[in-house]
């Protein structure tokens, strides 16, 4: 009977570990929601009833959950560069705030298995009261005023941008993922040829068309991963969408950014969305406007403010 136990003790610390991986991997592939971890629990086997087994197990399940929930939030991305993680090692006051949110995480499901084993369900938001978003977003009392239209057009040097009130993402010697130039001309050849019905090229020169209810930047093709605060930049490398420009509590209610894989999805952008094409992704997860884009993305937000609501939607 002991070896029994103790085959299913190993079975299930093996189910344990593969779980805590795939979890792990699943952070990778984070698209906004929320966050839920599954802890499993057993009770020591010199338990003397089954109501102190279950107790035990459930304590076990509750503990092995919230480690779980740890290593997700630890490997959600922040920004281009940056993880949760990163933060909470040089933050003192993140580290403990995110400590307090896993703490305070809502249990969604439990349940008492048959072979008795506990398991606990744990679940955390990403936006709104109580998420994670309210631990790494700073208040941003004065957003930045959105940068001039042609300002496009100017040279423009790579500096530090602060994607969080906090200090993050690194703008310096960035690498910016453009197409590769496969053909025998020596003309740049996209990754994915721009839409024929460009709504950039129906706008009239240097004037918005006005009535837009959001934006979408098609990235289908150039390997664009979802962040929490994103940042939308010119060919020249000069940001015109970020954390700067918000109010930090609508940032925190609903994210900078929504993540579709087709137009269907993107009901974030309203009913009638300014419809864009990436020409690169910088650093894996800010995406790139060809100058003219950059140009009218801002003339139409001068003259329907969707920027300012967040109203933002990648297709990836």
């Amino acid at each position: 009977m002991q070896t029994l136990k103790s085959m299913v003790f190993a079975v299930l610390m093996l189910a344990l570990l593969i779980g805590a991986q795939s979890t792990t991997e699943a952070a990778a592939n984070w698209d906004g929601g929320n966050i839920r971890a599954e802890g499993l629990g057993i009770a020591p086997p010199n338990t003397v009833s089954y109501a102190q087994a279950r107790a035990l197990a459930r304590r076990a399940a509750i503990t092995d959950a919230y480690r779980q929930l740890a290593e997700q939030i630890q490997g959600v991305s922040v920004d281009a560069t940056t993880t949760v993680e990163n933060m909470m090692v040089t933050n003192n006051t993140i580290r403990t705030h995110v400590s307090a949110l896993i703490r305070g995480a809502q249990i969604v499901e439990e349940k008492s298995n048959r072979d008795g084993s506990y398991t606990v369900t744990l679940e955390l938001p990403i936006y709104g009261a109580g998420s994670l978003a309210s631990g790494i977003f700073t208040p941003n009392r004065t957003p930045d005023a959105w940068t001039a239209p042609d300002s496009v057009y100017t040279p423009y040097r790579p500096q530090n941008y602060d994607t969080t009130g906090n200090g993050t993402y690194d703008r310096g010697n960035r690498r910016t993922d453009r197409p590769k130039n496969t053909g025998k001309t020596t003309a740049p050849a996209p990754l994915v040829p721009a839409p024929s019905s460009s709504s950039a090229a129906a706008a009239p020169t240097g004037k918005a068309i006005g009535g837009y209810t959001g934006v979408i930047i098609d990235c289908r093709g150039l390997g664009l991963r979802p962040v929490m605060s994103p940042v939308i930049k010119a060919e020249n490398g000069r940001p015109i969408y970020g954390y700067k420009n918000l109010d930090s509590d609508k940032v925190v209610a609903n994210g900078m950014a929504a993540y579709a894989r087709s137009e269907s999805d993107a009901t974030r952008a309203g009913k009638n969305p300014l419809r864009l094409r990436a020409i690169a992704v910088d650093g894996g997860a800010n995406p790139v406007l060809s100058s003219e884009d950059a140009r009218r993305l801002l003339l139409e937000n001068g003259a329907s403010g969707f920027l300012d609501a967040t109203n933002v939607v990648f297709i990836r």
